[in-house]
């Protein structure tokens, strides 16, 4: 899949450009009739259309050697491209790692050996790796790019770093991989015109690979083949994937004045491979979030699944996430081997009735059946099939009407291409159907995506704050949130107020703001005062009263798991840099 934009030279088009956006500059109104109109009376060479995202680079261009002086904003928001993408705040960055071997062995997991362990390479983001060869520079710089041409602000990043069990990876890959992010965040800038680094990308071209695993007879793993591959390779291909502390502090620290700044970085694995030690490990990264696999709360599923652990060690890294403040976000899996529609919607329950769990955002993957998943011999054998479309539809709406209000529902279905879907959902829209049953039923869906302010103005003198309060598995949540008259969520943040002794000396005795998170669409950093929710001090406004709360708990110290491109936002407020988290000083006045 090629990224937009990146081999268009606007100077080619200067003429053709000035006129047509000319043109749509002097639109009254802008609607597809009356663009399509405009692209006709100017095509691009003789005959075909201009792309948006060629029409905003050449806008730009144009704007700088002509002198123009024009504010691009209203120009680009009108052609703006899928801005959902950019909606809830921040512009996210997804960077796949490159095939390892995997700790787990679960039946339902896809096993395509050109990708990373649970991903296959007809998904979207996994066709963007791949044309880079995974490598992690060019994948994000070429992405940043992409938002940029296509009319995105792109200075408040989220790196999500995906691929199987982040963890298993080595640590020296890690660090690489993760300052090679960096790197790619701190040279870009709105004049930058191509992805690519000079630096030397992995030689091997995982798309050439003609074995792949058949799920129907599993002769030959998914780790077999490609420990093989790693066997044959050159050792010195290693070496250039390797990185060291010091030169990943030095990027980070870079970071908190580039152009493009990361505001999160997530990255996925499993609750066996998180202890307190590799949390923390994981913190010095950079890290703000993690995706967890709890797939399933049932010891007996996940035994029938070979998971690879029991329910009890999704409690323990529940815990050891809140103790270190990250962000949880889970994956859970309706229709697993041994499961049933009833059983499904009572596992859902557990993960908000059970103070261990209560996640703070969720992937709902109902289990769908690739060739490569050794489920292929099951479903031969008529041991499992999948729900029938009502069947999933109900369980959907059962669990979607059961959210409560501080958890944002992400996704609901894996972005697998229908031909890779032996059998399984292949809708699409799967979230739109099901919140059509749910109108349809009279109920509501209260999550924080299904509130979201997005794209709508904000009157700050008709915002109120709410708290909301609930347990844990180390003491009380609190959850703050400025909603609208119609519950439109316009800001919120995550307070954690552990009950005892944290193991962890720099933050042994502190509450932890663990997310500040405003919405609207995403606005450049320093962009003046306006309607934009980004910009009415909902954060500082919250940040203050959780300083008050933490105060009148008792806490002498307010610490915060700060995103590396955030760390001077904090320091304004009167934060100070600690090993692993900012801290504020309750014992002085706010």
């Amino acid at each position: 899949m090629q990224d937009s934009g990146f081999q268009f030279a606007p100077e080619t088009y200067e003429a053709q450009l000035v006129a047509l956006i000319s043109e749509i500059e002097g639109l009254d109104s802008f609607d597809q009739a009356s663009y399509e109109s405009v692209l006709r009376r100017h095509p691009k060479d003789g005959s075909g259309f201009f792309s948006k995202s060629e029409i905003i680079q050449g806008f730009r261009y144009l704007n700088r050697k002509l002198a123009w002086g024009l504010d691009e904003r209203p120009f680009v928001e009108k052609l703006r491209m899928k801005p959902m993408r950019t909606l809830s705040g921040v512009a996210p960055v997804t960077v796949l790692t490159k095939p390892y071997p995997c700790p787990g062995k679960c039946i339902f997991c896809p096993s395509d050996v050109r990708m990373p362990k649970s991903y296959l390479s007809d998904e979207p983001g996994a066709q963007r790796a791949a044309q880079h060869r995974f490598d992690p520079f060019n994948q994000s710089l070429s992405r940043l790019l992409t938002y940029h041409n296509t009319g995105h602000h792109v200075d408040k990043a989220e790196v999500i770093l995906l691929g199987g069990t982040w963890s298993s990876y080595p640590e020296t890959y890690q660090i690489w991989f993760v300052k090679r992010c960096f790197d790619a965040l701190n040279s870009f800038s709105p004049e930058t015109r191509t992805p690519y680094s000079t630096t030397p990308t992995a030689p091997f071209d995982y798309r050439q690979l003609k074995e792949q695993v058949d799920g129907r007879r599993m002769e030959r793993t998914y780790n077999t083949i490609v420990t093989d591959i790693w066997h044959q390779l050159d050792p010195t291909v290693q070496e250039l994937e390797e990185a060291d502390w010091d030169s990943l502090a030095l990027a980070q620290t870079e970071n908190e004045s580039a152009y493009a700044r990361c505001v999160g970085l997530v990255v996925e694995t499993r609750p066996d491979n998180l202890e307190l030690e590799e949390a923390l490990r994981i913190r010095r990264l950079g890290a703000t979030k993690v995706q967890i696999g709890y797939q399933s709360l049932s010891d007996r599923v996940l035994s029938l699944n070979r998971r690879g652990h029991d329910v009890a060690a999704t409690r323990r890294a529940t815990a050891v996430l809140r103790q270190t403040g990250f962000k949880i976000h889970a994956h859970w899996m309706p229709n697993l081997y041994g499961s049933t529609p009833e059983l499904d919607v009572e596992d859902f329950e557990r993960l908000f009735d059970d103070a261990d769990f209560r996640p703070d955002e969720l992937k709902i993957y109902p289990c769908s059946l690739v060739d490569s998943a050794e489920l292929m011999g099951y479903y031969q054998r008529q041991e499992w099939s999948p729900y029938s479309q009502s069947e999933l539809t109900w369980v959907l709406t059962e669990c979607l009407t059961r959210i409560p209000e501080y958890c944002r529902l992400s996704r609901v279905i894996r972005d697998i291409p229908g031909t890779d879907i032996v059998v399984g959902n292949k809708i699409t829209n799967l979230r739109e159907v099901v919140e059509a049953e749910i109108r349809h039923r009279g109920l509501e869906s209260r999550d924080i995506r299904a509130r979201e302010i997005r794209h709508r103005g904000v009157d700050l003198d008709r915002l109120t704050l709410h708290r909301l309060g609930y347990d844990t598995s180390i003491g009380r949540e609190v959850f703050l949130q400025f909603v609208t008259n119609e519950d439109r969520i316009a800001a919120f943040l995550r307070l954690s107020l552990p009950g005892g002794s944290v193991q962890i000396p720099e933050i042994d005795s502190s509450a932890m703001i663990r997310e500040v998170h405003v919405y609207g669409a995403l606005a450049t950093i320093g962009q003046k005062r306006g309607v934009r929710s980004q910009h009415l001090g909902l954060g500082r406004n919250l940040i203050t009263r959780a300083k008050e709360i933490a105060a009148e708990a008792g806490y002498r110290d307010l610490a915060v798991i700060s995103a590396v491109g955030t760390r001077p936002y904090y320091r304004k407020l009167g934060f100070t840099d600690g090993p692993l988290y900012q801290h504020f000083d309750l014992s002085r006045s706010p």
